[in-house]
């Protein structure tokens, strides 16, 4: 369990890590309005490369979708819709995604969402030890391993990253 596990707040992400008996290290930060996984990075002292960031889409249909994506990475829509057989998908607008999450936007957790949907994450994710992954409020993540993404979600690992190129005069 986290440590001071009463001083945290009742989200419903911590309610799912709770519940599942899951090994969680909360850690806050001062939250920046625009500030991203980079300024959390900052803030908690850890590479962006082990933030992993909560994205909600959506396939042509309206179905909603969820992608796990490390922090200092993009994800090409291209490549997940390829990847999860859609035509196409994209994000969500900011409404929207509130809607289907019951997060505000920047404290967006995959635990705890509003209702289940799908949820894929980059494949390098699980290849790190430990990852920080919003706990379902603004300025809180949750330290776990994570192997919780498929035990407790059933994250389905897959390549979506986004290829940068380079060029060369």
């Amino acid at each position: 369990m986290a440590k001071n596990d009463h001083d945290l707040p009742a989200t419903a992400a911590l309610r799912v890590l709770r519940a599942s008996g899951a090994q969680f290290e909360a850690k806050s930060y001062k939250y920046e309005e625009r500030g991203g996984t980079e300024q959390a990075a900052r803030e908690l002292g850890i590479d962006e490369h082990r933030i992993v960031k909560t994205i909600v889409l959506k396939t042509p249909s309206g179905s909603p979708l969820i992608m796990l994506m490390h922090g200092d990475r993009e994800i090409s829509t291209k490549n997940l819709a390829r990847a999860i057989g859609e035509k196409s998908v994209e994000l969500c607008e900011r409404a929207e995604a509130e809607r289907h999450s019951g997060y505000h936007c920047g404290g967006t957790s995959p635990f705890g969402f509003r209702k289940r949907v799908p949820i894929w994450a980059q494949r390098s994710i699980f290849d790190l030890d430990w990852i920080c992954i919003n706990g379902g409020q603004r300025g809180l993540f949750v330290k776990i391993d994570p192997a919780l993404l498929k035990t407790i979600l059933g994250a389905r690992p897959v390549d979506a990253e986004q290829q940068t190129t380079a060029f060369h005069d």
